[in-house]
């Protein structure tokens, strides 16, 4: 197993205590206390999305790695989200509803929460929903907008890994992308094909209904669902100049370069960073050795 250790927990904080002790340290934190007066905490399950947004029609995505000349955002279907939770409740664990925005798709659910006042600038216009299904993985990345994010976690257990930037060198991650090989399970890796895990120190959250997990900007997160769960993200942008240069990098180059070379060359240009992330990766273990 990857060496990890458990995220501290935190209660009541002031909006001073949570900036200076976790966001100026940029150390990740479950925070128990934020959603106790939210409507979420209270309705947020099966039934009542199926009976308050239930007719909306949703994206849902695949957890499969798209081949070829595929894109890497596409949805694998759309469906009401009465149909998707019922397919969930079945058993279904592969799709996934991703980075849903409901102040637009679904805002009768916006007034089920506020934004906390706790030192972070959220942007508002991008309350995001993610839903998994028992056993659905979400593989290990980090966000393209280096967004600050408050995860806003209800229904059943989840697990959340977490990796610090300065450990990306040992992360496998494909050039040109924001994730790991896709192939590697940090929930039970191969450490002998992938050596350089090995070298990673982790830290683990165990959400339960209600818990609000602060993801620094830029921190790596593998993702499992050990029961049906929804997690409401809450995002603020990063401030300062190298932030804010490496967001653009992200959005316009490396996004961009990626969407282009697969139209053009397809497979061969996965393989070509699948190999190089493997490449690169054992490379900077020598060195470190």
């Amino acid at each position: 197993m990857i060496k990890s250790t458990p995220i501290q927990r935190a209660g009541e904080l002031s909006s001073q205590e949570f900036v200076t002790q976790f966001v100026n340290t940029n150390t990740p934190v479950v925070l128990t206390k934020i959603t106790e007066q939210w409507p979420a905490r209270e309705k947020w399950n099966t039934d009542y999305f199926k009976k308050t947004v239930g007719e909306t029609v949703v994206p849902v995505y695949s957890s499969k790695p798209a081949t070829g000349n595929d894109k890497q955002d596409a949805a694998a279907l759309h469906l009401s989200i009465t149909d998707y939770l019922t397919r969930l409740e079945n058993g279904e664990n592969d799709l996934r509803m991703f980075f849903y925005n409901i102040l637009s798709g679904a805002p009768a659910l916006t007034k089920d929460f506020s934004y906390p006042d706790c030192g972070l600038k959220f942007f508002k216009k991008l309350p995001v929903l993610f839903v998994g299904g028992k056993g659905a993985k979400v593989q290990m990345h980090f966000d393209i907008d280096l967004a600050n994010i408050l995860l806003c976690h209800f229904g059943g257990k989840k697990r959340v890994l977490l990796f610090s930037p300065d450990q990306t060198q040992y992360m496998y991650r494909v050039p040109y992308s924001f994730s790991s090989l896709h192939k590697i399970d940090f929930s039970n890796p191969d450490t002998n094909e992938y050596p350089a895990l090995k070298k990673l120190n982790g830290l683990t959250a165990e959400l339960e209904h209600g818990d609000v997990l602060y993801i620094p900007s830029g921190y790596w997160h593998y993702i499992i669902y050990e029961e049906i769960g929804y997690s409401l993200s809450l995002r603020a942008y990063p401030a300062g100049l190298k932030h804010k240069v490496e967001l653009l990098k992200n959005v316009a180059y490396l996004h961009n370069v990626e969407s282009v070379m697969r139209k053009i060359v397809g497979q061969s240009w996965v393989e070509r960073n699948e190999r190089l992330a493997v490449s690169n990766t054992h490379k900077a273990l020598e060195e470190s050795v």
